[in-house]
């Protein structure tokens, strides 16, 4: 159970349900596939254990949640081209065209006799809560997933006072002024790989990789007035990530050095091997965590 992605949001009132009353309250929710005449539907599934485990997986005081996402895929061509044949087949045989109201209602019919025979997608998203943190961690990272997550864990949960972390330095100052000199903050190495903007809306975009950051290129670009968005690092040895300007943390990956403490630990099953990964990973980040966010500057007063 490792997260290659990480979205970052600050409970703004402590989290006090326990495991088990969010596994009540998450199987009021749970996931079932769309029906028929559905476009979508989406649930709460045992992130760890399969059918009949807790929807919420407790771990060392942190707590697991999968919501499943089910989405039918009609592709827009397939509606027009049936739709095109419909509205000409009915004004060859009325001798009249069809008005925009007619042929609004006649593609909604189009697309529901073509529903039960649409392409279904499954997508899972996972997130754990630190209570102790005041954490909540989601594995996907955009706008519209992380929206989507939190309204329905909200809606389920009839409350969830959490809000996107905010820090005190903007984060493209912070990763600008590491690559113009400053260097990084403490167990914080850069790897070989940035992007940059420049300021404005229509600005150039500069993607490096594979690339000696300290060069002339790079600080070329820097000159310029270029900020930068994105940037590889490594913390403490112990993982490494590319960080991004919305506080994101994408392409996350555990190194050698705790990877190898996954060998120390005997799994009877694949429940128990994912057990033991998402408790070494929940205490990797609760230490990374804090370091990131001191990085930049410490935590932003909240409103």
């Amino acid at each position: 159970m490792w997260f290659k992605s990480l979205a970052l949001q600050r409970f703004t009132e402590p989290c006090t349900q326990s495991p088990e009353e969010l596994t009540e309250a998450l199987a009021r929710a749970p996931f079932r596939p769309c029906g028929g005449q559905d476009l979508s539907s989406r649930g709460w599934i045992a992130p760890i254990g399969g059918e009949g485990a807790p929807l919420a997986h407790a771990a060392g005081g942190y707590v697991l949640v999968c919501l499943q996402t089910e989405d039918k895929l009609l592709p827009a061509s397939v509606i027009r081209d049936v739709l095109d044949e419909r509205v000409q087949e009915l004004e060859e045989r009325e001798a009249r065209k069809l008005g925009r109201r007619e042929k609004a209602e006649l593609k909604d019919a189009v697309i529901q006799e073509l529903l039960p025979r649409a392409f279904v997608r499954r997508r899972r998203a996972y997130a754990y809560l630190d209570p102790r943190g005041g954490w909540l961690v989601l594995s996907v990272t955009s706008p519209r997933q992380v929206d989507d997550f939190t309204g329905t864990l909200r809606k389920t949960l009839g409350t969830l006072p959490v809000a996107p972390l905010r820090v005190a330095v903007a984060p493209s100052a912070v990763m600008t002024g590491w690559l113009r000199g400053e260097g990084p903050a403490a167990g914080f190495v850069l790897e070989d790989e940035c992007e940059l903007r420049d300021g404005g809306e229509e600005g150039g975009v500069v993607r490096c990789k594979g690339q000696d950051l300290a060069g002339e290129e790079i600080a070329t670009h820097l000159a310029a007035g270029k900020q930068v968005t994105r940037l590889a690092v490594q913390w403490n040895e112990r993982l490494a990530c590319v960080l991004g300007d919305d506080l994101a943390v994408r392409r996350l990956r555990f190194l050698d050095v705790v990877q190898e403490q996954l060998e120390d630990t005997r799994a009877e099953s694949l429940a128990e091997e994912l057990d033991a990964r998402f408790a070494l990973m929940t205490g990797e980040l609760a230490r990374f965590l804090p370091a990131l966010v001191e990085a930049f500057g410490g935590e932003a007063p909240r409103a």
